[in-house]
């Protein structure tokens, strides 16, 4: 007996006391054969925690080593087990049962009867054969020590252990995880699939309830396709296993105690799995499909949109929340992944006990599409681990209308990127519902015990084309001249149960009938949905609607309290050691907080997160460095130079305050920005940020930027507040390190969807910082963030701006010139400003002013209009920028400027400087970057020569 295993038993059990001895004999039973007990005990034993095979003193199945000591006891010649040392034919031939084993178990997923249709070209495996391993049919009655076979028996015949090792690996559950390098986690495995032969018994009730939830999936199907022939609704049809899946996954999860699951999926069952799984009501997806819907916002597709329910488990109210998702397939997965770390964090959740990731695939986006690895590739990470995610891959076996594999991939499954994370892939033949219902409880089992991904591979297949509209054997002949003959899951599965005798054919056709009534009726259509869901479960977003982009925020913050938090910043724990040039740092800020040196970047930066974690907000930052920053300003992280420890100063600000996580990322912008958009659009309290090491490095992110931040307000109505810092400026560092495209971000612009800053102060860039927190407007702000400026000697401000400024859209001039006398005013933004300013003053003039445009969306129209209006005696305007003409904000937001020019006096005109048109975002050459801004200087402020 395992001893710890049992002492679990007694502490969850509440049948202790006077039944140990029943239930001890169960689990012994369960131990030996777990199609022996009753399913609910299986179930219950299977939730146990596993204890680790090597400390246990009992286990009635040993490690192969320990086998090979026994044969040599046996013979009294006891040796190593190598087969050097093996000298008898019966010796060699238990060494070759054993390596057949483990041939099976590495690659009998290679031989498994995956394809419902039949068509799946398996590749041969040589490994599988007695011959390879020097067996033969005489040797099938002989019998072998099982070694670490799960079968409930020590010694087997050698044919009793092939069909143990055929049922187990080769039927209709195609098992990999022996490439996952943790022993334990394989002894898992083994013990699961083996000790059942991979097909466990279930009883009456269960089966019945997979075909119910079988026939809700075909039956909305064949309902839609009667009702809107035709029309787009990327069926499920094929693959209808996929609701029962649903149903044990999220039931399953619940007897673990998960209280929220978050799915991302893409357009494949999407309805389907809203209706029957979600419970959105019937009649409202009818009111879509015919178009009486009351428009609040542009919308999206039907089969985008996201959905959020409650249902009830044996394990407590679960709340469910289906993803909003653009047919950028993949990218929604990211997005979920932070949608529930904020959630784990709200519920302080490290495990990932509570909030569990669900993303379902399709196959060929799933291998196709590069997010997926980056999304896998976050998963242990200590910035966006979730506990595991469950993937579940819808294969239907062709990818829109490609089906030959090396037009798809270059791996033999669809699933192979998964191995990077050493995930473990259960592949499942669609037309076995009580297998798929088995690989799914293996799933979730798996992820509780180990807090890791696994991936199910639902081999099914697509009864129509890519979509209702298509037809299918223009491209794949074979495949649907097949699909022509095949039954449904569900006529498969009813005939398989009314030959047991589960039920009659009356009762069979009365379900049907029982669900197109249901649908009939608009009702829902969920089985365990709850009609009156605990609302505790929402985050609750009322305090951020219906703002305009002008209401203001007040940023101010008591200056002594500001002084205390910059103090508090500085100390480090008691033998502490700073590096030298982060001491000099350290010691500068030191005189900052006491007025005694002006304020840089780097100060009123992190003085912006001090102040809103003193006043109760949580703050999130990850990017590429960002503890120290890509141009070592900020240093929010200290490193101890005797051991390579990290130290927080703002992490101890004081005692019970929120939390301050910085996280350097890995090395990747579009799986890690989807992943803040989806933690943003979950805790809408907090400052989340997300930095970018150059700004051009966000293009890799840029689907992120046009399908989420950009337009979903508008399509979703997803609230999202999330920061974006993007350095930017023309320092002569070439093409992919000037430029963070600006343009492209205003060309998204619209409808006041986002914000666009190019902030060019310290106290700008705190108080931005602090008015997107605590301004009650939750919209995304990206931000062109400075580099040569985080050091500049002009580019400082004292403590008093930080105290009791605020955010300023429009920037005056700041020297002291006459109005009457001004004849230009240059409007520019950003590091530009420092370059005309300190010129213009080099040259004495004192007929060009310089205005700053802070934000340029939503476009200041009224500031500047002040601004400008002191200026009675203008002759020309100009905007001035660093990047070429058909970039930076020439072409977005001149119409803007010219309105104000001409409110002005409509005979302004407003005009150009800066770089001409170019295909390339900068110079690559520093003697030709400085011609070209020698020049635009010259043109902005009008000097010859």
């Amino acid at each position: 007996m395992h001893e710890q295993t049992m002492e679990q038993l007694w502490s969850t059990s509440q049948l202790a006391g006077g039944n140990v001895a029943y239930v001890e004999e169960l689990f012994e039973t369960y131990l030996r054969d777990p199609n022996e007990v009753p399913e609910e005990w299986r179930s219950y034993f299977d939730q146990l925690p596993r204890v680790d095979e090597t400390t246990s003193v009992d286990t009635p199945h040993k490690p192969i080593r320990e086998q090979f000591l026994l044969i040599s006891k046996n013979q009294n010649r006891l040796r190593p087990a190598s087969q050097s040392a093996v000298s008898s034919d019966f010796e060699r031939k238990q060494v070759k049962v054993l390596q057949l084993i483990n041939a099976y178990r590495g690659r009998g997923h290679q031989h498994a009867k995956l394809d419902p249709l039949g068509l799946m070209e398996r590749e041969i495996v040589p490994d599988l054969d007695l011959s390879f391993h020097g067996l033969s049919q005489a040797d099938l009655d002989s019998q072998f020590q099982t070694g670490s076979l799960f079968i409930g028996q020590e010694e087997a015949t050698l044919k009793e252990i092939v069909d143990a090792l055929e049922l187990t690996y080769c039927g209709t559950v195609g098992s990999e995880y022996m490439h996952i390098v943790n022993t334990a986690e394989q002894r898992w495995f083994q013990q699961r699939l083996e000790s059942v032969r991979a097909h466990p018994k279930f009883g009456d009730e269960v089966k019945l309830h997979l075909l119910e939830r079988l026939t809700a999936g075909e039956g909305l199907e064949k309902y839609l396709g009667s009702r809107y022939p035709g029309v787009k609704r990327f069926g499920l049809e094929g693959g209808e296993s996929l609701i029962p899946l649903m149903d044990e996954l999220i039931q399953r999860s619940g007897t673990y105690g998960a209280k929220e699951i978050v799915i991302g999926m893409a357009h494949r069952g999407r309805l389907n799995t809203l209706i029957n799984t979600l419970g959105k009501k019937t009649s409202d997806l009818f009111d879509e499909f015919d178009g009486k819907v009351e428009f609040h916002s542009h919308g999206d597709v039907k089969y985008h949109q996201g959905f959020s329910s409650n249902v009830m488990t044996s394990g407590g109210e679960v709340h469910l929340a289906l993803a909003f998702n653009p047919s950028h397939l993949e990218i929604v997965s990211p997005v979920v992944e932070g949608s529930v770390r904020a959630r784990q964090d709200r519920r302080n959740d490290p495990n990932g006990d509570k909030v569990v990731p669900v993303l379902i695939h399709g196959d060929s986006a799933f291998a196709g599409q590069g997010v997926v690895m980056e999304t896998f590739q976050l998963s242990q990470t200590r910035a966006y681990k979730t506990g595991g995610t469950i993937h579940i891959v819808i294969n239907n076996q062709v990818g829109f209308t490609t089906s030959r594999r090396d037009d798809n991939r270059s791996t033999e499954y669809c699933t192979d990127v998964a191995k990077i994370v050493e995930a473990p892939i259960l592949h499942v033949n669609g037309d076995d519902p009580e297998a798929v219902l088995f690989v799914t409880q293996l799933a979730v089992d798996y992820r509780n015990e180990f807090n890791k991904d696994v991936v199910i591979d639902l081999v099914c297949y697509r009864r129509r084309g890519h979509n209702e509209a298509d037809e299918p054997s223009g491209t794949q002949p074979l495949m649907y001249a097949q699909i022509k003959k095949q039954k449904t899951t569900r006529d498969l599965y009813a005939a398989k149960l009314i030959s047991e005798g589960v039920l009659s054919q009356d009762q069979s056709k009365e379900l049907e009938e029982e669900y197109r009534t249901a649908l009939d009726n608009g009702l829902h259509v969920a089985k365990s949905l709850v009609k009156e869901p605990n609302e505790s479960l929402f985050v609750d977003w009322s305090p951020y609607l219906g703002h305009e982009w002008t209401a203001k925020a007040d940023t101010s913050f008591e200056l002594k309290r500001l002084q205390e938090l910059a103090l508090k910043q500085l100390e480090v724990p008691e033998g502490f050691s700073v590096q030298r040039q982060v001491s000099k740092i350290l010691e500068d800020r030191r005189k900052m907080a006491a007025g005694a040196l002006p304020i840089n970047w780097g100060f009123a930066e992190t003085m912006a997160y001090a102040t809103l974690l003193d006043e109760g907000h949580s703050v999130r930052m990850t990017g590429q460095d960002v503890g120290r920053g890509t141009f070592s300003h900020r240093h929010a992280v200290l490193h101890n130079q005797k051991d390579g420890e990290p130290y927080i100063p703002l992490c101890n600000l004081k005692d019970e305050q929120p939390a301050f996580d910085l996280y350097d990322s890995t090395l990747s912008e579009e799986a890690v920005l989807a992943f803040e958009y989806g933690y943003s659009t979950t805790t809408p309290g907090a400052l989340v940020i997300w930095e970018a090491q150059f700004g051009d490095f966000a293009n890799g992110a840029q689907v992120v930027f046009d399908q989420f931040i950009s337009s979903g307000e508008h399509k979703w109505g997803r609230l999202c507040g999330l920061t974006m810092l993007l350095p930017h400026g023309y320092e002569g560092q070439g093409p992919e390190h000037s430029s963070a495209r600006l343009e492209r971000y205003l060309q998204l612009c619209a409808e006041h969807n986002v914000q666009i800053c190019v902030p060019t102060t310290p106290a700008q860039v705190y108080h931005m910082l602090r008015r997107q927190v605590i301004r009650p407007l939750r919209k995304p702000l990206v931000v062109m963030s400075p580099k040569s400026l985080l050091r500049h000697k002009l580019a400082t401000s004292t403590l008093e701006e930080l105290a009791e400024g605020q955010f300023q859209t429009v920037l005056d001039e700041i020297d002291e010139l006459d109005p009457a006398k001004v004849k230009r005013v240059v409007m520019c933004s950003g590091k530009v400003y420092y370059d005309l300013l300190e010129r213009r003053r080099a040259e004495e003039l004192d007929d060009v002013a310089i205005v700053r445009l802070e934000q340029l969306y939503p476009f200041p129209a009224d500031d500047l209009g002040v601004v400008l209006q002191k200026f009675s005696n203008l002759k020309e305007v100009y905007w001035v920028q660093e990047e070429p003409m058909n970039m930076g904000a020439w072409y977005s937001s001149q119409h803007h400027m010219r309105r104000a020019v001409a409110d002005l006096d409509e005979k302004l005109h407003l005009e150009y400087a800066g770089r001409a048109a170019s295909a390339s975002p900068a110079a690559g050459y520093m003697a030709l970057h400085l011609e070209q801004q020698e020049q635009l200087i010259r043109d902005a402020l009008g000097l010859q020569g």
